[in-house]
């Protein structure tokens, strides 16, 4: 077995490996049937980034039955299970217990060629780095539970946190990849510090490049920052090498906590153009490249 971040890989033979991850958190959305569909698709992320195809599912859930109505379990499943349809996966089975706080999410099973997974290490000085989608979705959501984002920016938020990660994954599978990862709780620069840890690689991220929800930038004007980014923040900023002309409200937008975010994908430069026109292609409109793979310094980023 080997591992690819929170995800197994059991290799069966030479045509065929089996990915398994398991994903579940608490609601980031009032609306149950939303939270159950964003639940999904940030569980299924963990296979898009290796570049497997997940075919199965089981369900998770950690329910107050004594202080909640059974009505809203019904709705997070619905959601839950119309967004593993998209999706094509088939939902096997589940596992539920009684607690006090509500959390869902999924154990996913999928396929892959054993030759052709893509890790979160791997990336190689000279590549380009493309991020899928925008960042912000953590900060909104708490300008949402401090009642003040407005029903553009939690649109814009939700459409972002529902959308699968499956056609940027095949579209990647297209080119050489070196390395992928999905960017969720640890933030853009937390996931991207997991890519160049303890290799003889660095990173450069282009802040300017760097796809963001306008209105996140906004929030963060305004302090409205979640504990998790303070926390990504603290535990990785000794990898970080920040300009000084980047303001500090900008390096807590990169270090986001985020969910269900987009694929922050290690590719070598003359595949990158071709890899980035192809998502404009098929609607992923946002992504962009936002930096590159260098020799110095190794194992830190550098934000410029």
């Amino acid at each position: 077995m080997e591992r690819a971040e929170d995800a197994g890989v059991y290799k069966l033979n030479d045509d065929l490996a089996i990915v398994q991850t398991i994903d579940f958190f608490t609601p980031i959305v009032d609306d149950p049937y939303t939270f159950g569909q964003v639940a999904v698709a940030n569980a299924l992320s963990d296979v898009y980034a290796m570049g497997g195809r997940p075919l199965t599912a089981m369900n998770i859930v950690c329910f107050p039955v004594k202080t909640m109505d059974i009505s809203v379990l019904r709705e997070i499943l619905a959601g839950g299970l119309d967004k593993m349809r998209e999706a094509g996966v088939i939902l096997v089975g589940g596992h539920s217990v009684e607690d006090q706080e509500l959390k869902y999410g999924l154990g996913v099973t999928g396929v892959i060629h054993p030759a052709k997974v893509v890790f979160n290490t791997g990336a190689r000085v000279g590549d380009k780095l493309i991020l899928t989608k925008p960042l912000g979705t953590g900060i909104i959501n708490t300008a949402l539970k401090g009642g003040m984002a407005d029903e553009k920016a939690v649109a814009k938020s939700i459409s972002c946190m529902v959308t699968l990660n499956r056609t940027a994954s095949e579209l990647m599978m297209e080119v050489d990849v070196h390395a992928c990862t999905d960017v969720t709780g640890f933030g853009l620069l937390g996931h991207a510090c997991e890519m160049i840890e303890g290799t003889n690689v660095g990173m450069a991220v282009y802040s300017s490049a760097v796809p963001v929800f306008p209105e996140a930038k906004e929030f963060a004007t305004m302090g409205l920052i979640p504990a998790g980014t303070y926390g990504n923040k603290e535990f990785r900023l000794h990898m970080v090498e920040v300009a000084t002309d980047i303001s500090s409200d900008m390096l807590l937008i990169l270090f986001d906590a985020q969910t269900s975010g987009g694929l922050l994908i290690s590719v070598p430069s003359p595949g990158a153009e071709e890899l980035l026109k192809k998502l404009h292609d098929e609607g992923i409109g946002e992504a962009a490249i936002i930096g590159e793979i260098v020799a110095q310094p190794k194992g830190k980023i550098i934000i410029k």
